[in-house]
């Protein structure tokens, strides 16, 4: 890398930028099977991420004064390859040290915020800083073979880094990751910094060091590593797993005593499901909220013609197969869903019985955002349902908003249903009583909390144009639920509309952590 060798040194450069974003940006992926992608852990990734390239400054900062910058360059790109490569191998095992599996939800909440930070801390910065001793060993190996001024060195250096790591944002998020998955994605990046640091060292005249073949073996030794899978329940079998491009998703069987029960999971998904099938169609039982998504049908006064539904967060299609058979009178179903995620689209359609692309009452939109979704999907809905979570514990703030209420809100026909499971600790959640206070706003009505027995769910309902809950719970009810809404700790009317969680002011984030300390706390 002598004479002629600008072009060369400035593509190094740019390699290492976009290798620091691959890093960057899968991490949160890496993390999310136990600590979720929300931005708490956005902020700890990127908060450790520009440390590491700030002591990684300072580092490459000092040994630039060395006689040979070159082959210190060299030294660092093997180490961060080294280190990159380890990563999707060791992130199972520092996880788990900060989060045990079979932690319940209500025992995250700290190690949710804290431990994603310590893993960051120990899975990230030392590739990260390695990465960030590059750009001034870069710029002293350039001014040195130029013989030109710092502006012009450093100029040069920070543009070719930049444009690297642009092109490693947009190649991480839309090729890397989505068509090779995170494992392959970090040993390419690892492969192609660790062979560009041997390179470098041996154009340096360093040869092939025993440093560098040490550091060599142990990214070829990760290759070789095989990641520990999550831990099934006794008694429990595991049907698919896959790898979508926001989670791990999984498809576990379990027998019980009316026959073999399917759960969806995503992630570690501590001791929760995302989705639940059964054998024969209908009400799942005490425990499962999905129940209490046919409520407003029978509070409702219609009993013939179409049950219009919108379902934000249809996972595998639990919600859309009680509704289909429980609907009261002789309503007929029909309506459009929305999820995120494609991989669950297709696993329900293939275990769980969520109906075909070409079905004819339910349309099925993946990779749709339900915000969005809702404001496209058209008006005159008898019933908006709101089941969408990220790591089964995360509520997206656009979705828990005034203004996405009063979306939901306006997509309703004149005495149209919201219905919103909230995962919630009893009815004096902050959760509950923060989303409560803004469906509230939104609708301007009282709105009715029901406790979902035997589970930590809540169901919100809200009507157009009147309130939710009744003066007297009308007849013909199920008599689980005739029972349950007269049982006053078990169900609320809520009329506070102070406060209410905006777009621009959300503390969605703020009110979750403190539902899981208090549920915590309630345990001791």
């Amino acid at each position: 890398m002598k004479r002629g060798g600008d072009g060369a040194l400035l593509l190094l450069v740019a390699i290492a930028g976009a290798g620091t974003m691959v890093v960057e940006l899968a991490a949160v992926r890496l993390l999310a099977p136990w600590y979720g992608a929300s931005s708490t852990v956005w902020t700890n990734v990127i908060g450790v991420v520009l440390l590491a390239l700030a002591l990684g400054y300072l580092l490459g900062a000092r040994w630039s004064t060395t006689p040979s910058p070159l082959r210190r360059l060299g030294a660092v790109l093997i180490a961060a390859g080294a280190f990159t490569a380890w990563l999707p191998f060791l992130a199972p095992l520092v996880a788990r040290s900060f989060l045990p599996e079979g932690t319940t939800l209500d025992r995250a909440a700290m190690q949710i915020q804290w431990g994603s930070l310590a893993c960051s801390l120990a899975l990230f910065l030392p590739p990260a800083l390695a990465l960030g001793a590059v750009g001034p060993l870069a710029v002293e190996v350039d001014q040195r073979r130029r013989e030109s001024h710092a502006g012009n060195a450093g100029g040069r250096v920070l543009a070719a880094s930049t444009l690297g790591s642009l092109v490693g944002t947009f190649s991480t998020t839309h090729l890397l990751v989505p068509s090779l998955g995170l494992r392959a994605s970090f040993l390419l990046a690892a492969f192609v910094l660790g062979g560009l640091g041997l390179v470098v060292s041996r154009v340096a005249g360093g040869g092939f060091r025993p440093t560098g073949a040490v550091a060599l073996l142990a990214t070829l030794g990760s290759v070789f590593a095989q990641p520990a899978g999550t831990a099934l329940a006794a008694g429990t079998s595991k049907l698919a797993e896959r790898q979508s491009p926001y989670q791990s998703v999984r498809v576990v069987e379990r027998e019980t005593d009316t026959g073999s029960w399917r759960e969806l999971q995503v992630n570690e998904g501590f001791d929760s499901f995302q989705s639940v099938w059964q054998p024969t169609p209908g009400f799942l039982g005490s425990g499962y909220y999905y129940d209490f998504f046919v409520l407003p049908a029978w509070l409702d006064e219609r009993r013939s013609g179409t049950w219009n539904t919108c379902v934000v967060g249809l996972g595998a299609g639990t919600a859309w197969r009680v509704l289909d058979t429980e609907l009261p009178g002789s309503l007929q179903l029909t309506g459009v869903g929305f999820e995120l995620d494609p991989v669950v689209v297709e696993l329900g359609r293939e275990y769980m019985d969520l109906p075909a692309e070409d079905s004819t009452r339910l349309r099925v939109f993946s990779g749709w955002d339900g915000r969005a979704g809702v404001r496209a999907a058209g008006v005159g809905f008898d019933q908006v349902i709101l089941d969408a979570y990220a790591n089964q514990v995360e509520i997206p703030a656009h979705l828990a908003s005034l203004e996405f209420f009063r979306e939901a809100r306006a997509a309703l026909r004149d005495g149209g249903w919201l219905s919103i499971n909230v995962g919630a600790f009893g009815l004096e959640d902050p959760v509950l009583t923060g989303l409560a206070r803004t469906v509230c706003a939104a609708f301007e009505q009282p709105v009715c909390l029901v406790r979902v027995p035997f589970s930590r769910n809540v169901a919100l309902i809200a009507r157009e144009g009147r309130p939710a809950l009744p003066e007297d719970v009308p007849g013909g009810l199920p008599q689980n639920w005739s029972e349950w809404l007269a049982f006053g700790p078990a169900t609320r009317a809520f009329d506070d509309r102070q406060d209410p969680l905006t777009d621009d002011r959300n503390d969605i984030e703020r009110l979750q952590r403190e539902s899981l300390q208090r549920a915590e706390e309630s345990r001791r």
